[in-house]
């Protein structure tokens, strides 16, 4: 019987050029794997591969050098600590984040909760052309969520409570924007300026800003052969199932319309970003 390399290439299973050899690509969510499948990817990785693993740009984990003939076996024995194989080909892929507020103290959201979310209700889901989600937690960027197909960052839109103000400057001081300034003895907020970056709340040792965490949500990033990054509809969206339909909208208008073999970039290009913003904004008007 003939080797479905296409239905292996679609568990995980990549044709390493040793002939008969794969390396096994694994699921991880958000980068966060625990002690209890680190030690069976080990395990694993020993017995059937060459006793390494790579760690992908993505996130992930690799298992080079799996045999043919032992697929069902490493299967199995990774089930047994929690371990699944991943995806490849064209379809939604790993679900990349950085540690966020749980662990990052500049942190704006739980990167690491969404990323589990949006994993549950995409991974592996049919699409004509790979189909990448990164998820930062703050304006540090540090999962450049630009370059992904949508790229989802934390903020936090502040509004200052003058009566809770001590006039310390502190949150002025670490604005680089230069959204805050004291007029007449109290913060003024510029927002145009404002980039939902939360340093000013993160800095006052008084709480005097009201606060609203959210979301920066950019479309269409690429980083391979070809290079874009991707671009924002609206500046901040401040509701959680929003930001769902959003998502559900761009996954949606992507499989919809894309040809086999393109990326979400140049879907929205070829059908036009004004067709595809107006898909966006009726996503966020429909609460």
């Amino acid at each position: 019987m003939a080797t479905d390399y296409a239905l292996l290439k679609k568990g995980g299973f990549m044709r390493q050029k040793q002939k008969n050899n794969f390396s096994l690509r694994l699921r991880v969510v958000g980068g966060n794997i625990s002690a209890k499948q680190l030690a069976k990817i080990a395990e694993v990785a020993e017995k059937y591969g060459d006793g390494h693993v790579h760690l992908t740009s993505r996130q992930s984990v690799e298992i080079p050098f799996i045999k043919l003939d032992q697929i069902d076996e490493v299967k199995n024995a990774l089930a047994e600590g929690d371990v699944e194989p991943g995806v490849c080909g064209p379809r939604v892929r790993t679900i990349t984040a950085c540690q966020g507020a749980a662990i990052c103290p500049s942190g704006c959201i739980d990167t690491y909760a969404l990323a589990k979310e949006l994993d549950d209700r995409y991974f592996a889901k049919e699409l004509p052309h790979k189909f990448k989600f990164g998820i930062t937690g703050c304006r540090n960027n540090c999962l450049k969520s630009e370059e992904n197909d949508v790229g989802i960052k934390g903020g936090i839109r502040v509004k200052p409570i003058p009566e809770s103000c001590i006039k310390c400057g502190l949150c002025i001081k670490v604005c680089r924007e230069g959204a805050l300034v004291m007029e007449d003895e109290k913060i003024v907020l510029d927002t145009e300026k404002c980039n939902y970056c939360g340093r000013c709340v993160k800095s006052c040792p008084t709480d005097a800003y009201e606060q609203t965490q959210g979301y920066v949500v950019s479309f269409g990033g690429l980083f391979g052969n070809k290079i874009n990054q991707g671009k924002e509809v609206v500046d901040f969206i401040d509701d959680h199932n929003t930001l769902l339909r959003v998502c559900d909208a761009a996954v949606e208008f992507f499989k919809n319309n894309a040809n086999a073999g393109e990326r979400f970039k140049f879907t929205i290009d070829r059908i036009g970003r004004d067709k595809f913003e107006e898909v966006i904004k009726e996503a966020i008007k429909n609460e």
